[in-house]
């Protein structure tokens, strides 16, 4: 019976032995096993760096001849002069207008001097979708303002700066409102007429559609071509510290007495209202009567007009008595000035009918020596409804409209 104790102890010891060599050799086969695998896999993420490294320094050699490349190019196109001018004296870059202004401002005649001065005025940028996507409008309604980059087109002596650039002989100085005909250095100005005729401008966002962002408060001429936009960023671009000259810093010295309406300018207003409102970035005729009462709450005229009133005496048949002025006031907008000229010389200011063009209307009003105005009517001009087949106005931005009140 002990033999056979004896026995299966020894085969139990056996069996434990070979039990446990059979796992210390599956744990030693485990840890080369995994030693071999993780040895691979750092040859793979040496492969993998050395493949990265690789096509890092290919991108960067790559971005390196670009800019070499771009630089060059830029120095050979500044070598070309279109005049024979002195090589490296003519240097331009290529733009073009990113989209178009759909604006309340018929033309430069009314259009504020400076923006945020008419917070009723409205102007819908219109983006062309083959140069810009709409993701590119993204987030843009979450700021309150921004900054608008655009194109005096309409200055009357861009054909100089297109033709010979070095001879476009520029006006140094410009006459500025605020000092009374006096002339102030262009760079400290608004002038539109500028060695390069691009404007700055800043306005509240309303809403963003698509390719289109309604703004309020603007300056812009309708049709204006626009150049860039950027959001306003109070931190940087409100400077606190920020001093102007003494002819700046008089208050109201471009506002008027009053502006009031006759008892038939309603009733006019409402006969053009019902022309032109498929096409106006206005809820109704009453809110853009109100327009027209911010715009005039400025004084609108030229200087030759503030102080020859009565001196126009021509004529022209093609717009209806009414002589378009071409004049530039210094500190803002080029102003398109239309005066009433169907009376002679000696006719007092009281007697000289103004006109201001919004959305096609036109509204006629007079001044008096204290500066008071007084609308008279307003009427359609030609072709307002077939010119301003616009594709955006209040019925597309109304739904925006109501959800930000």
């Amino acid at each position: 019976m002990a033999t056979v104790d004896g026995k299966s102890w020894v085969s139990v010891t056996a069996f434990a032995i070979s039990a446990a060599a059979i796992s210390i050799a599956a744990a030693i086969f485990s840890v080369s096993s995994r030693r071999r695998k993780c040895e691979r896999l750092a040859s793979r993420v040496r492969e993998l760096e050395d493949s990265l490294g690789a096509s890092i320094e290919k991108a960067a050699s790559e971005r390196r001849g670009r800019v070499r490349a771009q630089k060059e190019l830029r120095e050979a196109l500044a070598l070309r002069s279109s005049d024979g001018s002195k090589p490296g004296s003519c240097s331009s870059y290529p733009m073009a207008p990113i989209g178009v202004a759909q604006s309340c401002f018929s033309t430069r005649n009314g259009t504020p001097r400076q923006p945020l001065l008419v917070p009723l005025s409205r102007a819908c940028l219109v983006l062309d979708p083959s140069r810009v996507p709409a993701e590119a409008l993204e987030g843009l309604s979450g700021y309150s303002h921004c900054w608008i980059l655009y194109v005096f087109h309409l200055n009357t002596n861009l054909e100089k700066y297109w033709k010979q650039p070095s001879r476009s002989k520029f006006k140094a100085k410009v006459r500025v409102p605020r000092l009374k005909g006096g002339k102030m250095g262009v760079f400290a100005t608004r002038s539109p007429h500028r060695p390069c005729p691009i404007g700055l401008t800043v306005a509240k966002v309303l809403a963003v559609d698509g390719h289109a962002v309604l703004l309020s408060g603007v300056d812009l001429v309708d049709g204006t071509p626009i150049l860039d936009i950027k959001p306003y960023l109070p931190y940087p671009d409100c400077v606190c510290s920020a001093t102007v000259p003494e002819w700046l810093k008089e208050e109201n010295a471009l506002a008027v007495g009053s502006v009031s309406f006759s008892v038939d300018f309603p009733s006019s207003l409402f006969s053009c209202w019902a022309i032109t409102e498929k096409h106006s970035l206005y809820s109704s005729a009453k809110e853009f009567q109100s327009l027209i009462k911010e715009v005039l709450s400025w004084d609108i005229r030229s200087l030759s007009q503030k102080t020859r009133p009565h001196e126009v005496t021509s004529k022209n048949e093609s717009n209806g008595g009414v002589d378009h002025l071409d004049t530039d006031d210094g500190d803002g907008h080029e102003s398109d000035k239309y005066v009433n000229i169907n009376a002679s010389s000696s006719r007092s200011l009281a007697d000289v009918t103004y006109h201001l063009i919004l959305d096609g209307i036109d509204i006629s009003y007079k001044i008096d020596y204290e500066n008071n105005i007084m609308v008279e009517r307003a009427t359609v001009i030609r072709d307002a409804k077939s010119c301003r087949n616009y594709q955006y106005s209040y019925v597309n931005w109304r739904e925006k409209l109501e959800q930000e009140k």
